[in-house]
C-alpha cells in the first residue's frame, strides 16, 4: 500500500497557474502508474492526466491538453501537475492516485487505481 498526500490547491483567477504536488510514501517501489483525477461540483470524478512511474509515458484528457503537464520525480517520490491557463471549468477537487498492479499501458479509469489521496480544492474564478 502507498500513502498519497496532495498539496498546492487554492483559488486563482482565470488565466492563472497552479502546481499540484502529490507526495508518495510507503511501498512506492510497487507503483506502476500515477494519475491525477478531478471531481467538479455535482459531477463524477474524471481522469485529468496519468504518467508511468518508470518510463515517463503520459496521458492527458482532451480538456487539459496543452495546458496541463504531469511529471514525476522518482528520487523524491513525488508527482506534479502543472496547470496553466486555468479556466473556471477547471474548478474541482483534484485527487492523486496510484496503481500498484502490473500494467504495460497507462491506466485512465478510476477502477484501475488502488490508492487515493484526500484531494485538494482548486477554484478558478472568472
Amino acid at each position: 500500500q502507498v500513502q498519497l498526500v496532495e498539496s498546492g490547491g487554492g483559488m486563482v483567477q482565470a488565466g492563472g497557474s497552479l502546481r499540484l504536488t502529490c507526495s508518495v510514501s510507503g511501498s512506492s517501489f510497487s507503483v506502476y502508474n500515477m494519475g491525477w483525477f478531478r471531481q467538479p461540483p455535482g459531477k463524477e470524478r474524471q481522469i485529468v492526466a496519468a504518467i508511468s512511474w518508470s518510463g515517463g509515458n503520459t496521458y492527458y484528457a482532451d480538456s487539459v491538453k496543452g495546458r496541463y503537464t504531469i511529471s514525476r520525480d522518482t528520487a523524491k517520490n513525488t508527482v506534479y501537475l502543472q496547470m496553466n491557463s486555468l479556466k473556471p471549468e477547471d474548478t474541482a477537487v483534484y485527487y492523486c492516485a496510484a496503481r500498484r498492479r502490473f500494467t504495460v499501458v497507462l491506466s485512465t479509469t478510476e477502477a484501475a487505481y488502488n490508492d487515493w489521496g484526500q484531494g485538494t480544492q482548486v477554484t478558478v474564478s472568472s
